[in-house]
């Protein structure tokens, strides 16, 4: 039987997970991911089940009636009894609780996200006329303060790599990984920082996605397409050297397709490169926090400073909303329009 693609077991395990929330959502919830399901990909929907449980978790701790009920037993008529006013209690209520326990915190991004998914959760069953008023959308959804993006410098760029090949400041017992893993990871941080592409997409890369002819990899995006990114000369070079490791290799079960394997010859998670970009980043001295993400955040920032062309960047990094591309590179917008006022002279010095 042919091995499933990364993104396919990605969706099934996803899937799973999703019904087993359901089963303890309020039942007529089903509806809902089942009516979103042609236009929503499988992690969207898994990360919907998460927020809405924590909304019918919230009315049974306030709600008289929900109190009474086990949460798959709650009616739809629950929804027309809420008013916008206890939506925005429940947003103040997700800024600090507790659980089991456990104390959990929400910031504006977070806040946002779970206001969102309730609206979709609502807007979906007004629509479809099982409900008769819709609370949701008269709450307005909180300003997000924008943060500073970190990205690396050229300098830090060609420090960062200059570790990976090195590994010279490695403890003595991280060393000898290093020499099992060198070549693989400086493919991996190459490519990274020359196409862009997401952690997930990196992960999920199978041996048959590069194309040396053109110098392309084939990624599957979050929504759910397939593109082509490119690559130049360098990563070019650092995939060559990588692949001549990785024909040696007899991948375990399940991985045999893989590009990217971990010690054990598994395919690489995300996790994983997390962990080993956050190791070399700690020996260059003085150097920002960086994750894949910071890795992606650079290459976006090297691509539309060369080019100026924030559709193409847009076009490159996957952003469906070219505004989501404008917001992220707004303070290099800046720095150009800045610039611009040293190019026209009024008078002849």
């Amino acid at each position: 039987m042919k091995e499933k693609a990364y993104y396919e077991k990605v969706n099934i395990k996803n899937e799973v997970r999703l019904r087993k929330l359901m089963e303890e959502l309020p039942s007529f919830s089903r509806q809902f991911f089942i009516g979103i399901e042609p236009t929503t990909a499988s992690r969207t929907r898994l990360a919907y089940a998460y927020d809405i449980g924590c909304f019918f978790e919230y009315l049974q701790t306030v709600n008289p009636v929900c109190r009474k009920l086990k949460m798959c037993d709650i009616p739809i008529s629950i929804l027309e009894e809420i008013t916008p006013m206890d939506i925005e209690e429940y947003l103040s209520y997700l800024k600090y609780y507790e659980k089991d326990g456990v104390e959990y915190t929400n910031d504006e991004r977070g806040i946002k996200r779970k206001l969102a998914s309730l609206r979709s959760f609502y807007r979906y069953f007004y629509k479809n006329e099982l409900i008769g008023n819709d609370p949701a959308i008269k709450v307005d959804m909180p300003k997000i303060h924008e943060k500073n993006i970190i990205r690396l410098d050229v300098d830090e760029i060609a420090l960062l790599l200059d570790e990976v090949e090195s590994g010279e400041n490695l403890t003595e017992r991280q060393k000898k990984y290093h020499e099992k893993t060198r070549v693989r990871d400086v493919a991996m941080i190459s490519l990274l920082l020359g196409t862009g592409i997401r952690v997930s997409e990196c992960v999920g890369l199978d041996i048959t996605d590069v194309d040396f002819r053109n110098n392309g990899i084939k990624v599957h995006r979050k929504g759910g397409a397939e593109v082509v990114v490119y690559f130049g000369d360098e990563v070019r070079a650092a995939l060559l050297s990588y692949f001549e490791e990785r024909q040696k290799i007899t991948a375990q079960d399940g991985s045999a397709n893989a590009l990217f394997l971990s010690m054990q010859n598994r395919r690489i998670n995300v996790r994983s490169v997390e962990n080993l970009v956050a190791k070399y980043a700690k020996l260059i001295t003085n150097l920002k926090h960086i994750t894949p993400h910071k890795l992606r955040s650079t290459y976006g920032t090297s691509l539309y400073r060369e080019t100026g062309d924030i559709y193409l960047v847009a076009d490159v990094l996957g952003h469906k909303d070219v505004n989501t591309t404008r917001k992220h590179y707004a303070a290099i917008e800046d720095d150009r329009r800045r610039a611009a006022a040293g190019y026209v002279k009024l008078r002849e010095v």
